[in-house]
């Protein structure tokens, strides 16, 4: 294989842990129903059964960074495919509601942790010139995830009374493919480098990636090294701008009310007057259109840069989500909603969402990246568990109106955050970027 073909196929492999993460998270709407019935769920257990996987991503996310800096990033996502294999075996082989509930919390620990490592991998051994789209890619895969589990649910439905089973195991198919790719692609040059003193091996990777700048890039990494700091503690003053930068992108990536429209769209659909099968519709019509604003999203953000898709996406949220606020406060539905969320998808899509994953993995120096991208990874995905317990209750409370305003006066505020104090990390090397952010 060429270069170009080798970095692809490496990316490409760690991106596939996006795809199942996409997958895991979305395969619970087919057989959620199923479960209930099957095991006579109360509605308490009946929402632990379907929220679980989310507790145990907030625990993977924020442990992903251990292995990942411990045994390195290759060995990380190999323990992440083998969990998604586990996970999708155990739950469609579950005797017991009690079985079903641990192989779907261990399933989580592998979206959370691949939300760390697979992104930080893809950082590491991508050149800065298409960093943006090969990063971009893991974002892509979720969404592509998201899309197949819910055709192969569809496709699975009527196979019998034990469909909910398939549902659930055909997962088993890409997680084995994932735990066979990896096996074939290198370990990080800068894990190597720094973390182990491996220097054969990381010139032999940074010569697979781009033998003209191999040891130039191997100078950086050396450099940044001598000059960060003695204490590699993340929460040390020196890093208080890549932490506070990570943890406001993420905090902002939620309170857009993302997850919340996701996870609900076909209740936000019926509140606006939608008989239930067009809320149906309009919900897969949310996850295409999520799919190709990220595909455009990632043909644009190494040229154009992630300030630029930022700005274009939170002017967007904030138009959007305002006219569906005003659309609950005169009750004046019609298609006007469902148009207006078609577009607000399509802006996050094109902004936040292909940029948080590009963005976080950036920012952070060498010697914290794993610990870093494992904060932003849980406050990101703390804050998902948060929104989406409590919407139905804010919804309900204070009803539509005043919830899209919430969300509208968020993107505000992400807007300045983004004018005034985001930088700028396209085209730049990860050492580069280092200490432009510290200058920032």
């Amino acid at each position: 294989m060429n270069r170009k073909t080798n970095i692809l196929f490496w990316s490409v492999t760690a991106a596939l842990g996006g795809f199942l993460f996409g997958f895991d998270t979305a395969v619970i709407s087919g057989v959620e129903q199923s479960l209930q019935t099957l095991w006579h769920l109360s509605v308490w257990e009946h929402g632990l059964t379907v929220s679980i996987a989310l507790i145990g991503t907030v625990l993977g996310s924020m442990l992903g960074g251990i292995p990942a800096e411990q045994l390195g990033r290759k060995k990380t996502l190999f323990g992440i495919a083998v969990l998604y294999l586990i996970a999708s075996l155990g739950t469609a082989l579950a005797p017991s509601w009690g079985v079903f509930l641990l192989f779907r919390l261990l399933g989580g620990l592998g979206v959370g942790a691949s939300s760390v490592a697979a992104p930080m991998y893809i950082t590491e051994i991508s050149p800065a010139k298409s960093r943006g789209k090969l990063v971009g890619m893991f974002q892509f895969n979720v969404v592509f995830g998201i899309l197949i589990a819910y055709l192969s649910n569809f496709l699975l439905a009527d196979i019998g009374t034990e469909a909910w089973r398939w549902m659930l195991g055909i997962q088993a198919v890409p997680s084995i493919i994932f735990l066979l790719a990896v096996l074939y692609i290198p370990e990080s040059p800068r894990w190597l480098l720094l973390k182990r003193g491996n220097v054969t091996q990381a010139r032999e990777v940074l010569n697979l990636i781009d033998p003209d700048t191999a040891e130039q890039t191997f100078r950086a990494i050396k450099q940044s090294q001598v000059d960060s700091a003695i204490s590699p503690r993340l929460f040390s003053k020196t890093y208080k701008t890549p932490v506070m930068l990570a943890v406001l992108f993420a905090v902002f990536n939620q309170v857009s009310g993302i997850n919340a429209i996701i996870y609900y769209a076909p209740r936000i659909f019926e509140m606006t007057g939608l008989g239930k099968s067009s809320s149906l519709l309009s919900s897969a019509g949310i996850g295409l259109i999520n799919l190709i604003f990220t595909l455009i999203s990632m043909n644009l953000i190494d040229r154009y840069g992630r300030r630029t898709l930022m700005k274009i996406g939170s002017v967007g949220l904030i138009i959007t989500l305002g006219l569906v606020a005003r659309a609950f406060y005169v009750q004046d539905f019609g298609l006007t909603v469902p148009i207006l969320l078609f577009a607000y998808i399509a802006f996050f899509g094109f902004s936040q969402g292909a940029v948080i994953w590009v963005f976080i993995a950036e920012i952070f120096p060498n010697e914290v990246r794993a610990s870093g991208q494992a904060l932003g990874s849980f406050t990101h995905w703390l804050m998902a568990a948060i929104i989406t317990f409590t919407f139905p209750y804010l919804a309900e409370q204070f009803g539509g109106g005043n919830t899209f305003l919430f969300f509208s006066f968020m993107m505000v505020l992400q807007l300045l955050f983004v004018v005034r104090l985001m930088p700028e990390t396209k085209g730049s090397s990860l050492e580069k970027i280092e200490r432009t952010v510290f200058a920032h």
